[in-house]
């Protein structure tokens, strides 16, 4: 399952394979868009904890190991600005701890390395950063159609499937790929995982499924990034 991104830069379909990101086991074959999952991590930070938390500047994820499998272990790269006063590796470590928890609890990646540079020091805590709601905004919904697609629709979390990168559920002998995006509160991996045993066990021949994630939005059910999962056969 793979998440996807909205059309914004250079979001074109070729940058989004490229920046994408696995989740869970590589047996999941689930992946997230990196956008979506940053988009996550930052609000996690950026909401209210029990003391002042570094601001988060730049934020990516990449494999930990470049010549490793592409659902290796993950590294996040990130620049802070820190309270000046306060020990920088203390501030250091609040922030890599916020950006592990909130990786594993809200997406279910893999994160084993959190470099952080600091870029700035401030001398009094910055005034609390409004968080935009992670909406439907570049989200193109679709409507489930076959079997495949409604029961993916049905899983619970699911908030729609999507075709941020063509059609939201490929059908091919032996194999099922979809695009959707989960609600908030749901982990994405869980969803993914969910989805991909449910359209498993539904379609004929009981097909390998693979998938992308993503966030959609709506009320207050705003979602996580876009999630396409894909269910493998037997010989997976």
């Amino acid at each position: 399952m793979t998440t996807a991104d909205g059309p914004h830069g250079d979001d074109t379909w070729a940058a989004t394979i490229r920046r994408r990101t696995g989740l869970g086991r590589p047996e999941d074959g689930s992946w997230i868009a990196e956008r979506a999952a940053v988009a996550v991590l930052r609000e996690a930070v950026n909401g209210p904890g029990p003391g002042p938390m570094p601001v988060l500047g730049e934020l990516r994820i990449r494999s930990a190991d470049p010549d490793a499998a592409p659902k290796a272990r993950l590294r996040t790269e990130a620049t802070m600005a820190a309270l000046s006063g306060r020990p920088l590796p203390a501030a250091a470590g609040t922030l890599r701890t916020a950006l592990l928890s909130a990786a594993d609890r809200h997406l279910g990646l893999v994160v084993s390395e959190v470099d952080l540079r600091v870029t700035e020091l401030l001398d009094s805590p910055p005034a609390p950063r409004a968080t935009a709601p992670l909406g439907a905004a570049g989200v193109r919904a679709a409507k489930p159609e076959g079997v495949a697609g409604t029961v993916a629709a049905g899983v619970p979390g699911v908030a729609t499937l999507t075709r941020v990168l063509g059609e939201a559920v490929h059908t091919a002998p032996g194999y099922v790929r979809g695009e959707l995006a989960t609600e908030r509160g749901h982990r994405v991996l869980d969803v993914a995982r969910a989805v991909r045993g449910a359209v498993t066990d539904a379609v004929p021949g009981r097909p390998s499924v693979a998938g992308r994630a993503g966030h959609g939005g709506g009320g207050d059910r705003a979602h996580r990034p876009v999630t396409r999962p894909c269910a493998r056969g037997s010989d997976s």
